[in-house]
């Protein structure tokens, strides 16, 4: 019983200190922009490189993790992510800041490939659905508290103070690690790993995910169809590997994997910009503080961290496809009201439907990591929860990357004024008529599934 209670404490703990960072970061990133002169689309990086660096390592991670070890991978990566964290403090400029947030990636991979692996070894499985709605919900916490504590630190203390707050957090949590979680796990162990796989995974996913991010340049389409063509070149590689880095079969032959994979990838993808794009709305158009704004934002965090341990019980006793599938339709009903947002929505309006987004992921999210999760076997958890983080990160990367080029056309390279507040206006309602439909293809995925019960190999 302790053996369980301290791996989910030390998941939780996880699970709240990069979202936690990445709110605070969102709303901070007004004052980041004017400190280090930088436009929208740059601004966009400052989030963006954080999330391709974490698509492109979660599975090859995830992989190191169910051969070497995940809580030896896990140690690994929250000593790296503390150490990083003290540098993007004290980065002197935007091209620093970048590239640490890119090694905080790296190390977020390394967290987030086996902390959800380490839960399913040690919970039961008629547990599962509840202990992964109190991670889930963690995450939603450091969402909540991220708008809030993050504004109140920028004004106070300045937005390099955010950066600072993560170290003590990642201290108390290797301290944990180190004393608190014993044994290790490594089904796969006697694996070779797959390096040259990993090689090409990652450079192809990165040339689609920055290729998408240059669109409509040239460069941009050049960068799709290598990273397409680099990804088919990957599939056909694994189906011949020895010790291949994914098991193909995993979405050959398991509809639950597959289609539960494909809805977190579609349903992060028209949700994960709206705090960005809300972030910016709130203080350029309604002229509020980091604060004021941050206050309006905990709205949707807090509603998604009450509900997901409840729909995460729920997902232990009905069928998660259909609780799944209702909060991805929730989600899109949410999404589809933003497109009429204006300088004089009443700010009512802006916090209900907040909160029905919220209520919306809450019921999505905790079901489908149960189902992704619930339908492999043991020795591949690793490459199950790297192969949903991947989901995860690619979404919020598409997401991120539909809005900054929604910008590019429609604001261009200038800072944000008054001047340009029309245009950055139809940026997003264009941008939410997008996620809008993702949205509406998202229901019809989760509902693809099929059958979730008794699925796991």
């Amino acid at each position: 019983m302790m053996h369980k209670r301290v791996a989910l404490l030390i998941a939780t703990v996880a699970s709240f200190i990069a979202p936690f960072m990445g709110a605070s970061i969102n709303i901070a990133l007004p004052t980041i922009g004017r400190e280090f002169s930088m436009t929208a689309v740059m601004l966009g990086w400052v989030a963006t490189a954080y999330i391709l660096a974490a698509a492109i390592f979660l599975v090859p991670f995830g992989k190191l993790a169910d051969i070497y070890g995940r809580k030896k991978i896990f140690l690994s990566g929250m000593i790296l992510y503390t150490v990083v964290s003290l540098f993007c403090g004290i980065a002197p400029s935007a091209p620093f800041l970048i590239a640490f947030r890119v090694l905080q990636g790296v190390s977020a991979a390394m967290i987030f490939g086996t902390s959800t692996a380490i839960v399913t070894s040690v919970i039961p499985a008629e547990e599962r659905g509840r202990a992964l709605g109190i991670t889930t919900a963690a995450t939603y916490l450091g969402l909540s508290l991220g708008p809030v504590l993050g504004g109140f630190l920028t004004e106070a203390l300045g937005w390099r103070s955010i950066f600072l707050l993560t170290v003590p957090l990642g201290l108390l949590e290797i301290a944990l690690i180190v004393g608190k979680l014993k044994g290790e796990w490594a089904e796969a162990r006697g694996e070779r790993f797959d390096l040259s796989g990993s090689i090409l995974y990652g450079a192809s996913l990165a040339a689609l995910m920055y290729g998408f991010s240059r669109l409509p340049a040239p460069a941009g389409i050049v960068l799709l169809l290598a990273g397409g063509l680099g990804i088919a070149v990957f599939v056909l590689w694994e189906l011949r590997a020895e010790s291949p880095l994914v098991h193909m079969e995993l979405f050959a032959a398991n509809r639950v994997f597959a289609f539960s994979n494909l809805a977190a990838l579609i349903n992060y993808s028209a949700s994960f910009a709206v705090t960005f794009l809300m972030s910016l709305y709130l203080q350029y158009i309604k002229a509020l503080t980091p604060r004021g704004a941050g206050l309006i934002l905990v709205a949707q965090p807090f509603v998604m961290a009450f509900f997901s341990p409840l729909a995460g019980r729920l997902s232990d006793r009905i069928e998660s496809r259909i609780v799944a599938s209702i909060g991805m339709a929730l989600t899109g009903v949410a999404l589809f009201a933003f497109i009429f947002l204006g300088a004089s929505t009443p700010t009512a309006a802006i916090v209900g439907n907040l909160m029905l987004l919220g209520f919306g992921f809450a019921l999505f999210s905790s079901p489908n990591t149960n189902a992704v999760m619930g339908s492999v076997g043991r020795r591949h958890y690793g490459v199950a929860s790297a192969t949903l983080g991947t989901m995860r990160a690619t979404g919020q990367m598409l997401s991120m990357g539909i809005a900054m080029l929604i910008f590019a056309l429609q604001v261009g390279s200038a800072p944000i004024t008054p001047a340009n507040h029309g245009a950055f206006l139809a940026s997003v309602r264009v941008a939410f008529v997008t996620f809008s439909i993702l949205s509406a293809a998202g229901v019809f995925a989760s509902l693809a599934r099929g059958n979730t019960r008794h699925c796991g190999t």
